[in-house]
């Protein structure tokens, strides 16, 4: 990564000619003659022709609300990095995050001539959300609340689009991102569901309207649409892991993926503390850790996790997801070895919702492995 003027350096180079640079704060795009953006950015958003650049931005932290930023307002400062980073701010769209430049990640592929890069950063272990959760606040006087998180795009498509297509684009990106979050199980802060993308997420599409290529389809049907759902979802997929440590592995425990319903391990605690036997606080905890991280455990409980989304959803009636879920519960002693008691027979068979009915069994079997 080569060193340039102030202390910037080179990122990335498409085959395009767009030079992608980075410096402790901000990732930017220098566009050569006859780009187009089509950005959400707070200055020169929307349609654009003529900018000479674009970026990604970390604000400094203290900056809380919009009113607290330089300048005292989201566009006059972004006009101020605009001028910092050595762009006309008139002539430069750019979006802001919390999270750092140095977890960015750039993925391209490219089809028959056709490059498509994407430049992601990403946070949502603070502001993740799932569309449709209730709001953190609503915007008033042109205040806008800074909250941390956030998924920035930089979508470089080596092809001309019309404003259509490119809008077309931002809709499969979107979708993409979604589609990272789904396979990851990240879960949303405001609701039990699903993330769909935080709450501040922003993006930027850039085309070369004097490419060769004249592209009028960026949907899923479409090769272009294919290269920019890989690009965009394995981009996310990487950008997270480095910022929030959120991966496969690390969704791989049964207290992860049950935090999205509000269940701590403080709740067993108390459920296992009313079963019969010894209550042993450091051994259950330590028991729980290792139980949580069982895969045969961990595969049951997902599928009960999946049946009370269902549930959530109104695609199963709750008492057929209830009597589903005994089912699983009942096999769940079997895979670690145990042999069900009147404890457990007694917590199967009250009708108690779903997710009380999981934690009391887990507590069962929590309980019950604990060294003797």
């Amino acid at each position: 990564m080569p060193e340039t003027e102030s202390g910037k350096k080179t990122f990335h180079i498409t085959s395009n000619r767009e030079e992608i640079c980075r410096t402790d704060d901000s990732i930017f795009i220098n566009l050569p003659p006859g780009r187009a953006v089509l950005s959400t950015s707070w200055i020169n958003g929307g349609y654009q022709e003529g900018l000479s650049g674009v970026f990604n931005h970390q604000p400094p932290h203290h900056a809380t609300c919009s009113h607290n930023l330089e300048g005292g307002s989201v566009e006059a400062y972004m006009a101020i990095v605009a001028g910092r980073l050595g762009f006309d701010p008139e002539k430069s769209a750019g979006l802001l995050t919390a999270a750092k430049m140095k977890h960015a990640a750039v993925v391209t592929r490219s089809f028959r001539g056709v490059e498509v890069t994407a430049v992601i950063t990403g946070g949502i272990e603070v502001n993740g959300g799932r569309a449709g959760d209730p709001a953190s606040y609503f915007q008033e006087n042109g205040k806008i609340e800074m909250i941390s998180g956030t998924i920035n795009t930089l979508l470089l498509i080596g092809a001309h689009l019309p404003a259509y297509a490119m809008t077309k684009a931002i809709m499969t990106a979107t979708e993409a991102k979604a589609a990272a979050l789904q396979e990851l199980m990240a879960q949303s802060r405001y609701s039990s569901g699903i993330a769909t993308g935080s709450g501040t997420d922003g993006i930027a599409v850039i085309t070369d309207t004097t490419h060769e290529k004249y592209l009028t389809d960026a949907g899923k049907h479409s090769k272009l649409g294919e290269l920019i759902g890989i690009v965009v979802k394995e981009a996310t997929t990487t950008t997270l892991r480095r910022q929030s440590e959120l991966s496969a592995e690390s969704q791989a425990d049964i207290m992860v993926r049950l935090n999205r319903f509000g269940v701590k391990e403080d709740d067993l605690w108390v459920f296992a503390t009313r079963l019969d036997g010894e209550n042993l606080k450091p051994g259950f905890f330590r028991s729980l850790q290792k139980t949580a991280r069982d895969p045969a455990i961990l595969a049951a409980v997902t599928a009960i996790i999946h049946i009370m989304d269902e549930i959530s959803w109104g695609l199963l009636p709750e008492t057929a997801g209830r009597n589903a879920v005994r089912i699983y519960l009942k096999g769940i002693p079997e895979l670690c070895g145990l042999t069900p008691d009147e404890d457990l027979n007694s917590i199967l068979q009250n009708e108690d919702p779903v997710k009380e009915l999981l934690q009391k069994t887990l507590a069962w079997i929590i309980k019950r492995r604990i060294p003797v």
